[in-house]
């Protein structure tokens, strides 16, 4: 998220009506509804936690344990065990 001065991109009466509420100080404008962007859409995040879980699943199926898992994925075996759950319900 970047800092944008508001005289370079407000017309100046929208600007003293908001000084009115906020004078000097920051404000976060959110996105509009119908541009909002899903958790990872703009990284690699999601595809690189979909790759690791795929690969947990393709291990535990060879018949890694979940102790095992977990220390190679450094994860607690409770999250490897709800990793496991949410591929055996379709999630």
């Amino acid at each position: 998220m970047g800092y944008t001065n508001a005289t370079e991109v407000l017309p100046k009466t929208i600007l003293e009506a908001v000084q009115k509420y906020i004078d000097g100080q920051c404000v976060y404008i959110p996105r509009r509804d119908d541009r909002k962007k899903a958790w990872g859409e703009e990284t690699q995040t999601r595809a690189n936690i979909t790759a690791r879980n795929r690969e947990i699943h393709a291990r535990h199926a060879r018949g890694t344990g979940v102790r095992e898992l977990a220390e190679q994925f450094y994860l607690s075996p409770k999250t490897i065990a709800k990793i496991l759950r949410a591929r055996s319900t379709g999630r």
